[in-house]
């Protein structure tokens, strides 16, 4: 059971779906199914239902999400636990979200090197002329933050560049806007900004956009864009050693839905009811979320999401900013002697 947190973006969807075509290959004898906590459809429910209708009374599911933020720590685990709960002599083991394994980081540096145009047998031995900026999601888990810089140090480090950054598409700082332009300031000619994303989604649509307006501001910089990880093999590799380690026997670390259970033995987090424990995935999606993407102490930082106020952005961090921020971003906006956006100032 691969679970996806779900997108707007029906092309994410669909990206998903491969991924689950891709492991039904390479596990010809197991059944498979897919299912996200919102916005998409199947949601997570759906697809443990069919698993429970093929017969299978032990289940393997994996987060298809690259760090183990709020989602993949506490989200995935409460709808496994009620669907369990439900389900007398079910097993549903979980396993780990994809990190930074070694098949990961060779897919993000393969999509790099593509987006510069070389492949397998071409690579050069070191990019001092080229800066590096690494997109992550960005979140209030100050850990799944860190991994992002984290990934960012060891690429750096592999392919050789002048220098490497690392910025966030929401939550955190520094934002995409105002880190490309602080990082510019250091003067390279060529710049190459590689997300960390698995799938496309309007998230890449609002990176992709900041991006434009940035090379637009500076035509004496190559801005390169690279893919995102999508169904490349490596990815694939990776969910498949998921699957296989959480089948069998637990060694070292506290997994995750052993972490979820203590805490919710202690009483640290609450189980909810998710639109991934819905069948009925027709209903309005924008009230609020059936789950918590936790409030931000750093969300007023200046260089951080505050600065995407004002630029008809819809996410769930928004919610977070108080008044007062709010009020001060507006009279930036009102003060400002022209239509640029805010970040760009």
């Amino acid at each position: 059971m691969i679970c996806g947190h779900g997108s707007r973006d029906k092309a994410a969807e669909t990206e998903f779906g491969k991924v689950a075509l891709a492991l039904r290959e390479r596990f010809p004898e197991t059944p498979v199914e897919y299912g996200f906590l919102e916005y998409s459809a199947p949601n997570i429910h759906m697809g443990l239902d069919k698993l429970v209708a093929e017969g299978c009374d032990e289940i393997i599911a994996v987060p298809g999400m690259l760090f183990a933020a709020t989602h993949a720590k506490n989200d995935i685990p409460s709808v496994l636990t009620t669907f369990a709960e439900k389900h007398p002599g079910l097993t549903v083991h979980y396993g780990r979200e994809l990190g930074l394994h070694t098949s990961m980081i060779a897919a993000f540096e393969g999509r790099i090197y593509e987006a510069l145009g070389y492949g397998e047998d071409n690579r050069p031995a070191e990019l001092y002329d080229t800066l590096l900026v690494v997109v992550g999601r960005g979140t209030s888990d100050t850990e799944a933050n860190a991994e992002v810089a984290k990934l960012t140090r060891i690429v750096n480090e592999n392919m050789g560049f002048g220098w490497a950054s690392t910025v966030y598409s929401g939550v955190t700082y520094p934002s995409v806007g105002v880190g490309l332009e602080q990082v510019l300031k250091l003067g390279f000619k060529r710049v190459v900004v590689a997300p960390y994303f698995l799938f496309t989604g309007r998230l890449i649509k609002r990176i992709n956009a900041y991006i434009d307006r940035v090379a637009a501001a500076h035509p004496d910089v190559e801005i390169i864009t690279a893919g995102y990880l999508n169904d490349h093999a490596h990815v694939i590799d990776t969910f498949v050693d998921r699957i296989t380690e959480a089948g069998g026997e637990q060694v070292g670390d506290e997994s995750l839905m052993d972490s979820f259970q203590r805490r919710l033995a202690a009483g640290e987090v609450d189980v909810h009811h998710h639109h991934a424990e819905y069948r009925d995935h027709d209903h309005d999606h924008q009230h609020d979320h059936g789950h918590s993407h936790g409030v931000y102490r750093h969300i007023g930082h200046p260089l951080g999401p505050r600065t995407m106020i004002g630029e008809g952005v819809c996410c769930c961090f928004m919610r977070q900013f108080p008044d007062d921020i709010l009020e001060e971003e507006r009279a930036r906006i009102e003060a400002a002697p022209d239509e640029t956006p805010i970040a760009h100032r």
